[in-house]
């Protein structure tokens, strides 16, 4: 059975899509990007910063579905400048442990929602 998953933690969707969908134990998150869901607001200070706003957000919403960083298998990663990747790379992996970490792929793409430099998806499964 198809279930929603919504949490006031991780900003609201703006389009017509849902945070994450959990199906047969399987969470699939839509793409969180840095707003900050008290207020709204973009928060992209510089790339540490706006991708640690995208992580907090993603842990949101894999928390309101009863799950954490372990649980993720797979992880998509956007950017809009590889030459950002390191900075990115570095705050992503201090929420995982190397030797359990997510399968995953990094994609340079030529535009993202509100124009942010970084969106990250995942799926995840309850063990």
């Amino acid at each position: 059975m198809k279930k929603i998953i919504t949490t006031s933690k991780a900003p609201a969707p703006i389009g017509p899509y849902n945070q994450a969908v959990l199906i047969n134990g399987t969470l699939y998150t839509s793409g969180q990007i840095a707003l900050d869901p008290s207020t709204g607001e973009l928060v992209m200070d510089n790339i540490t910063v706006e991708t640690k706003q995208v992580m907090e957000n993603m842990k949101e919403v894999l928390f309101a579905a009863g799950m954490a960083f372990t649980d993720v298998v797979k992880s998509s990663i956007f950017i809009s400048d590889m030459n950002d990747f390191g900075t990115i790379n570095e705050v992503y992996g201090a929420y995982f442990d190397n030797d359990t970490a997510p399968a995953r792929e990094t994609v340079q793409v030529a535009c993202l929602p509100k124009n942010v430099n970084v969106e990250i998806s995942m799926i995840a499964i309850k063990n």
